[in-house]
């Protein structure tokens, strides 16, 4: 599913990743583990095209993001470190306005499935600004999810949510588990260790 060879991401003299190697196969969730400032968030935004590497070649379900980013973009189901919600929105219009994003054909009902997977319907017409921080990181996950993406790549998830909220997220990742390929960030062991079925520490 991800094919990453020999990354590398400079910033000036500054080296953020370097000569990285990975693979993802599907229906495995890999845990990319590393203490702060590491470049972990770094390497997910090259996985994701977010931005391009200095060196480097990434393969998505055998597409090249580099020269071909649009097609491999659409197989890529991406949830950033701050979920990219807006607040004025309620739930389901957040999960509308990304149905119409990928021109879903049968909007409504991904939507109602998206909602129930994740835990989501209880607050489906309330606003994204007024649910707590452990909902909007469902919502941004049913938002990653709704295309039906091959890969999907999780940066720290769990960061900033309490011990209850923390476990129904990993609970949430072990149920997304099957045929996608999913790569979780944590700089926290426990995290990748009860979640993942390999880990990369970088």
């Amino acid at each position: 599913m991800i094919e990453a060879e020999s990354i590398t991401k400079k910033y000036g003299p500054l080296t953020a990743v370097e000569n990285l190697n990975l693979t993802v196969k599907p229906g495995e969730v890999v845990g990319l583990l590393g203490p702060n400032g590491a470049g972990k968030t770094t390497t997910m935004r090259i996985l994701t095209g977010y931005m391009p590497p200095t060196s480097g070649s990434v393969l998505v379900c055998g597409i090249d993001l580099l020269k071909h980013p649009k097609a491999a973009k659409k197989k890529i189901g991406y949830l950033p470190e701050t979920p990219p919600l807006y607040p004025e929105l309620t739930v389901r219009e957040t999960l509308r306005f990304a149905a119409e994003l990928h021109r879903l054909p049968r909007p409504a009902a991904k939507i109602d499935e998206m909602m129930e997977k994740t835990g989501i319907v209880d607050v489906c017409d309330r606003l994204v600004g007024n649910i707590s921080k452990g909902y909007r990181q469902r919502v941004g996950i049913a938002q990653a999810m709704l295309h039906d993406p091959d890969v999907l790549i999780l940066d720290e998830p769990t960061i900033g949510l309490d011990p209850i909220q923390i476990l129904e997220i990993r609970n949430l990742i072990r149920c997304l588990k099957g045929n996608q390929a999913i790569i979780f960030s944590s700089h926290i062991l426990q995290e990748v260790s009860a979640i993942c079925d390999r880990v990369v520490i970088i």
